[in-house]
């Protein structure tokens, strides 16, 4: 007679009925790249062109502060316009939108403004060595295509699903659903990784797919998430 209490049975038994990983697919914001040195200071070195002195560390608490704020965010260029607005609200004399805000746009699509962190290529070598398809699902506008080609990123992936592109925005199943098919894998065979526990882990999982967090800043990583990207080692 087996010792293993049946709720510790069942858990086994569903961990060896599920399908083997055959794609990983991932999140890019916060996931594979961050704005560098940090949104306040790309923001603070635009608006420093235009006579405004204003300090990064005060530029990112407010868009920070807008960014909470925006609901549905459709990561249009218009609503791009509205949150830097939000921003510079009572910083300067007139809006950012009938200024700089074009110029400002502009300064993401450059590689200078955004920095690879450091697990993501040993990441991306390691699954591709083990054979697997993989990825990107992201909330982003027509900006991104062209900058993960500017940053030598694009070449490791099999489907690039762009929200702008889509339609459709995460958390909508519709997204997942559209690079599973997209990579000819069914979504209980691709894991996906994100940053947002609403976008990423919660509507990965409701798609049908499994799911990580990733939590390089965090001291202690809860079962469901990675300190590194490299930790999908023991998960693929």
């Amino acid at each position: 007679m087996s010792t293993i209490p049946p709720p510790a049975r069942r858990a086994f038994r569903n961990l060896h009925t599920l399908p083997p990983i055959r794609a990983v697919t991932f999140d890019v914001g916060g996931t594979l790249i961050e704005p560098y040195p940090s949104v306040g200071h790309v923001y603070a070195k635009v608006a420093a062109r235009h006579g405004l002195s204003l300090l990064p560390d005060v530029l990112n608490r407010r868009f920070a502060a807008a960014w909470r704020a925006r609901k549905n965010f459709a990561h249009a260029r218009s609503g791009w316009s509205e949150l830097v607005d939000a921003t510079f609200a009572g910083l300067t004399e007139i809006p950012p939108s009938r200024t700089f805000f074009a110029e400002l746009y502009d300064e993401f699509t450059f590689p200078r403004a955004w920095r690879i962190y450091d697990d993501v290529v040993p990441a991306l070598q390691l699954l591709r060595g083990r054979g697997l398809k993989l990825g990107i699902i992201s909330n982003w506008d027509e900006r991104l295509r062209p900058l993960l080609r500017i940053l030598e990123l694009d070449v490791w992936f099999d489907a690039i699903g762009i929200s702008v592109e889509i339609g459709q925005s995460k958390p909508n199943p519709a997204v997942f659903q559209r690079v599973a098919a997209a990579l000819g894998v069914e979504p209980p065979s691709i894991l996906h990784i994100g940053d947002s526990r609403v976008e990423d882990l919660e509507a990965a999982r409701a798609a049908g797919f499994r799911a990580l967090l990733i939590r390089r800043a965090e001291p202690s990583v809860p079962d469901d998430s990675m300190a590194a990207l490299t930790d999908v080692e023991t998960h693929v």
